[in-house]
């Protein structure tokens, strides 16, 4: 797991020179890793020494769309989203990763719309943008206090909240709307709406609709956003008559 982190440090190949000296362990311990690795899949030999993640992950990608409960759960109400919304438009669905929020699926729209920084895979800092603010504001207040005391400088350098009581009422006003809304912070000129999914009272998702601010008709923004309230709503009620979710 270790080697394989390595990959999220720089994108490309990885040497075993490099990989052990990472690591602070021998070229001949390292070799053996790399080949363990390589006989699961999980890395492959390229040109120059290198190797690179393996197909291994391809697999095990398209086994997480088959399986995923969630997954399955969102799809349509997703789609349903942009039919109700605009179909210049990306719904997305996105999950807590660690301190982080990744995007675990995409419906696009059937009409031309803007490309999204939130592709399947990419993981956005807690801070920035609706879907990771609507998961974040509807955490357990110590859970939230823990994640603001660990990263106070890095808040006050993403948001307006410069003390936590800032910080703690933006959150409830997140919290008292049911979604979150946000205008160019992840892309210049994306906005951003995205309301929770809940599994045994405790936030596991968010769905969100991203568009270009220029698609937005006159007077169509609470209509848009009281829609994803909707789909993250019809969501969250499939996930209570579920036994395969486990919240975290």
């Amino acid at each position: 797991m270790r080697v394989l982190g390595l990959f999220r440090q720089r994108q490309g190949s990885w040497t075993v020179e490099e990989i052990a000296r990472e690591m602070a362990v021998s070229t001949s311990s390292a070799y053996r890793d790399v080949q363990d690795l390589c006989r699961a899949g999980f890395l492959n030999p390229v040109t120059g020494a290198g190797y690179i993640l393996g197909p291994a992950f391809i697999e095990y990608d398209r086994l997480t769309r088959q399986g995923d409960p969630l997954i399955q759960a969102a799809a349509e109400p997703m789609r349903q989203l942009l039919a109700r919304t605009t179909q210049k438009a990306t719904a997305i669905l996105c999950r807590r990763y660690r301190d982080t929020v990744m995007c675990v699926h995409q419906e696009q729209g059937r009409s031309p719309h803007p490309i999204t920084a939130y592709e399947r895979g990419i993981a956005m800092p807690l801070f920035i943008g609706a879907s990771s603010k609507v998961v974040l504001a509807n955490m357990e207040a110590r859970a939230l206090k823990r994640i603001y005391l660990d990263n106070e400088d890095e808040i006050r350098r993403s948001t307006r909240a410069a003390t936590w009581k800032a910080f703690n009422e933006e959150l409830r006003a997140i919290r008292r709307a049911g979604h979150a809304m946000t205008i160019g912070e992840v892309a210049a000129g994306r906005i951003g709406i995205a309301a929770p999914v809940f599994a045994a009272k405790q936030v596991v998702a968010g769905v969100s609709l991203v568009l270009s601010a220029d698609d937005v008709p006159d007077g169509k923004i609470e209509d848009f956003a009281h829609a994803v309230r909707d789909a993250a709503e019809e969501v969250s009620e499939y996930v209570l008559h579920s036994d395969m979710f486990i919240s975290r």
